[in-house]
């Protein structure tokens, strides 16, 4: 079966009743945990964008954590879950200011980790790419708030 385009979707939807829509979603739902979480973030936390963040700032916490420090394979396959969760986390929001202040957490999180990742190219690497794509985004932003991350940026001295 092949999936058809967004446009075709919106046009059938628009064409559907109000319970019909609703059936689908509780339907879509099931399917997936990323659709349930999607829903989830839609309906009950994109109203309040601060308690979204912190709430997945306590799940980066939680995640770090449970790292297997005995060697750095496993604490490089780690951060790189944490890292596609976060990413993840970010796709629902779609808020640039929500998408720079998770990654400032994670770097910040990750640069005070023991071991410390500066004895690893692959985990500093990691560190450089996401303040780069940092700040990348801090660009399009408002002046103030451009300044606001630079000096968080600043702090994480690598």
């Amino acid at each position: 079966m092949k999936a058809v385009t967004v446009k075709e979707l919106k046009t059938e939807l628009t064409n559907c009743s109000h319970q019909e829509i609703l059936e689908l979603c509780l339907r879509l739902s099931k399917f997936k945990k990323e659709n349930k979480e999607l829903l989830t973030y839609l309906l009950f936390e994109s109203s309040y964008e601060e308690g979204y963040i912190n709430s997945v700032k306590i799940e980066i916490d939680e995640q770090f954590e449970l790292i297997n420090t005995k060697t750095y394979y496993f604490i490089k396959k780690s951060v790189r879950k944490i890292l596609r969760s976060i990413k993840k986390y970010i796709r629902y929001s779609k808020n640039k200011e929500t998408e720079i202040e998770l990654l400032l957490y994670f770097c910040k999180k990750l640069v005070e980790f023991k071991p410390s990742i500066k004895n690893n190219n692959v985990l500093s690497n990691i560190c450089e790419r996401e303040i780069k794509a940092i700040q990348k985004k801090t660009a399009l932003l408002h002046e103030d708030l451009q300044y606001d991350y630079e000096l968080e940026i600043q702090k994480l001295n690598l």
